[in-house]
Formats: C-alpha cells, structure tokens, sequence
C-alpha cells in the first residue's frame, strides 16, 4: 500500500466517525433532546467505540492480514452507518425522555459499533505501512496527523454543511455510499473477492432500508424536526422535535390554545396600554405577534429566531403574513440581542424554551441583563419557563430574574409551588411595579385554575436557588423533565 493511500483510507475513516458523531446528535434529538446529556451520551459512546476499536484493530491486524481487513471493515462500517438512522427511529421511541441513561443506551446501541468497526482500520493501515520498525515513530505520527485532520474535516463539512444542506437520512445514505465503495476498492485490490457478493448484497438492502423508512418529520431544519399538524379545521399545531411549540388558528390569530399562552395573554392586556414595540426571543409558531397585532393594532414586532426554516413555515402553512412581522433577525438570541437598539422596547416575550430544550445560555444574569438594556424603564418581561419537581432549575431561573429586575412574579397552578404538578411557569419581570392584582382578577374571569406568587411568598418559594451565570449554569442538571 502507497503512503497516498494510507493517508486517504486514514483521513476518510476518521472523517466518517466525527461525520457520524455530528449526525448522531441531530438524529437522537427527537427523543432525547439538544441536551449536555445527550451530548455527552454521543461523545463518550463514540470514544469508547474508538477506543476499543482501535484496540481490536490493532489485535486482528496482527493475527491476520491487514490488507485483506480493511476492506470488510470499510464495508460493514458503511453498513452500519446507513443503519445508524433506522435504528434511532426503531428505537427512540420506547427510550424517549431526557435521562441521560435513555441518551446512553440509545446512543450506544446505534453509534457505538460503527464507530469501533471505522477505528480499527488505522491501526490495520499503520500496522501495512511498517516495513521497517526504525520508521514506526515517523508512520504512526504521520497516520495519527491524517486520522485528526479527517476529524477535523467531518466536524467541520458535517455541521456548517451536511447538516443544513440535507435531510439526515440522505446524508446517511451518502457516508455508507462513500465507505462502501472504498470496502469494495479495498477488497479487490487486496484480492479479498469473496467478500465482494455477500458485501454488496447487504450493503444495497441496508441502503434500501434508510432509504424507505420514513422519518418522523415532516421538515428537517438544522436544529429541528419539524411538523405542523392540522389539530381541527383551521388549527394548526407546530410540533419540534416532538415536543407541542405553538399552535395558531389561521382564522382567529387572538385565539390562545395553550395555558401558558393565555396567561401570557392575561399579563400583557392587564400590564400594558395601547401599542407596544414588542421583542420575541424565539418565534417558534409566531403565535404571539400575530396576536399582539390583532389586540392592539400598530404594535411592533421584532422577532429573534434560531432556526431559518421558521419563519418560511409559519408564512407557508401558520398564516403569518408578512406584514406581522417588522424586524427579524436570524440567529442565535444571545449574538442578535446586541442589535436591538437600547431602551426601544416595551414588552419582551421570551419564549425559546422547549419541552426537551433549554439553551443554557439565554438563561443566565448577563443574558438577562442584554435584554433589560433593550426596555424602556416601564417594560415587562413575560417568560415561558418549563420544569418539573423539584423545579430546581425554576427557582434558579427565579432567581436570576430577581437579580436583574426590581420586581418578579410567578404564575401557575397552585400544585405547580408545592412539588406535585410541574409544567410552564409564566414569570413576569420588569423595574415597574407588576399590578398582580389585575392579573389575578383577569385569570378569575376566564376561570383560569393559577395563582401569583410574588414578594414574600415567592421569596421562600425560590429559598437559596443559585444565580445562573455564564461561568456557572448547570441547568441540564438542574431541570427535570
């Protein structure tokens, strides 16, 4: 074997583990969410393929001839990388949740044998390339330089690429395509054809199964799995990542489904007069400014949105027009906050946390503080956070707000405060004074079935909850799902 193509079957193996290791996050999302959890489930499942197989690689490349391994180890790791997909939607669903036990074990079952079978075929190549042992330093340090460099260049190609271009399972489709050809390559150069039938026949049926098996999306956006279900005659339900997001009734925007919803509905129309130039972190179904449109026409929306295939979906299939929205700035919040000019906001509407999703970092004092320096001094801040007992994180969160804002108030059902029940918590924040009074006699006007909690009460509600800062938020510790 040339140095060339060692160096080529080195770089493309290391680059299909970190291409499968990227994928495996997106893949296991629906199930297990965009968690520190879950990816720490991924990263230390695939290392400990990586680790064991080069192991093992190393063993089998001493007991038999590597050249007529490398081969096979090219085509059962295409195969198994085609199968990763259809085994994820096999098995996600019996393992869905947020515990880092369902994270391991579904990333285990689906990630960890590829993984190993891709790393042992560098120490099969290495093991081809000593001809003599003078040289082993300067072999292995060449082949462990080319097996990085591939896992730069999978990190870098599948996220800022793939991930965005394509649907997961043609990206599948296109790695195990890759790996197959180059087993098949291998295999005939090394003379190893009788694994050529049996190889090619297991590898056209695996291809055929990711190819056929439907995923649960409807549309596959960088960050979600999307789907919008037609809840009754003009509802419409945005579902992400499996988790229920919004939902819009195309004919009657100020109808309000959800409970939090209308809670936040119940604060803004009690705390607020006239029109407002209103700030959305997170636009998800943009349910709300199509509704502070429809209740106090004039208003202004400046919507902060992650995900660019959103805002396209609530146009083509949610009934936003266009018109709703006046500024949208795509991005992650925290980056687009900072171009939001100071003290030109009344309301805030924070909304970008997810059932099985909470970005850390839209959680924290300073990011709290990005967004006061947007309000004007009378502004409100209405959040939609979501926990469940203990409500750790809650009470952080709480907490934090408290730290930022003169006055904080807490509304939801009363066994939400007393560790029975959990689910989304409306917290109200703003340096004016919250009229909770108002908000109580508007939620006893719908029937509504929550409380405030406010001042004393909410102070021995939130007891020693620690601040979330950017040095210190351990918040996919702290929820509970």
């Amino acid at each position: 074997m040339s140095d060339g193509t060692a160096r080529f079957l080195v770089f493309t193996s290391a680059a299909a583990i970190l291409v499968l290791e990227i994928m495996a996050g997106r893949l296991m999302a629906p199930f297990t969410g965009v968690t520190l959890e879950s990816f720490t489930a991924i990263i230390g499942t695939v290392l400990a393929g990586i680790s064991l197989g080069s192991w093992a690689g190393g063993r089998m490349a001493d007991t038999y001839d590597p050249a007529r391994l490398i081969g096979p180890a090219f085509l059962l790791g295409g195969i198994l990388a085609m199968l990763s997909g259809p085994l994820i939607q096999w098995l996600g669903p019996p393992l869905r949740g947020g515990t880092s036990l369902n994270a391991v074990v579904l990333a285990g079952l689906a990630f960890f044998v590829p993984a190993m079978v891709l790393s042992g075929i560098t120490p099969m190549v290495i093991k081809l390339r000593l001809a003599d042992l003078d040289d082993t330093g300067k072999v292995v340090g060449r082949m462990s330089a080319f097996g990085t460099a591939g896992a730069i260049a999978g990190t870098f190609i599948t996220g800022f690429l793939l991930v965005a271009a394509f649907p997961s399972r043609f990206v599948l489709l296109g790695l195990g395509g890759v790996l197959i050809l180059l087993g098949l390559w291998s295999a005939i150069s090394s003379g190893g054809s009788k694994v050529l039938l049996p190889g090619v026949l297991v590898a056209v049926a695996s291809g055929a199964l990711t190819a056929t098996v439907s995923g649960i999306c409807q549309i596959e956006s960088a960050y979600s799995c999307i789907e919008v279900v037609e809840a009754s005659e003009t509802g419409r339900l945005l579902l992400m990542d499996s988790v229920r997001h919004s939902f819009v009734d195309i004919a009657d925007p100020t109808h309000l489904e959800f409970r939090y919803a209308r809670v936040f509905g119940d604060v803004i129309l009690t705390q607020t007069d006239g029109t407002q130039d209103a700030l959305y972190i997170g636009g998800g179904g943009f349910t709300f400014p199509q509704w502070l449109k429809a209740v106090r026409p004039g208003s202004t929306n400046t919507v902060l949105e992650l995900d660019r295939a959103l805002p396209d979906i609530a146009h083509e299939r949610l009934g936003l027009d266009p018109g709703e929205v006046d500024r949208l700035e795509l991005g992650d919040a925290r980056i687009s906050v900072a171009k939001v000019p100071a003290a030109s906001i009344d309301l805030v509407v924070a909304d970008a946390f997810g059932g099985l999703v909470t970005p850390w970092h839209l959680t924290t004092l300073e990011f709290n503080r990005d967004v006061k320096r947007t309000m004007r001094p009378d502004a409100i801040l209405v959040m939609n956070l979501i926990d469940y007992p203990p409500v750790d994180f809650g009470r952080a969160e709480v907490a934090t707000l408290q730290s930022t804002f003169g006055h904080v108030a807490v509304i939801a059902p009363p066994d939400y405060f007393t560790n029975r029940r959990g689910g989304n918590f409306v917290v109200v924040a703003s340096d004016a004074e919250i009229d909770t009074l108002a908000i109580a006699k508007e939620l006893d006007r719908r029937d509504g079935d929550e409380v405030v909690l406010e001042a004393l009460a909410l102070a021995e509600w939130v007891g020693s909850a620690r601040l979330l800062t950017d040095d210190y938020a351990p918040v996919d510790q702290l929820i509970s799902r």
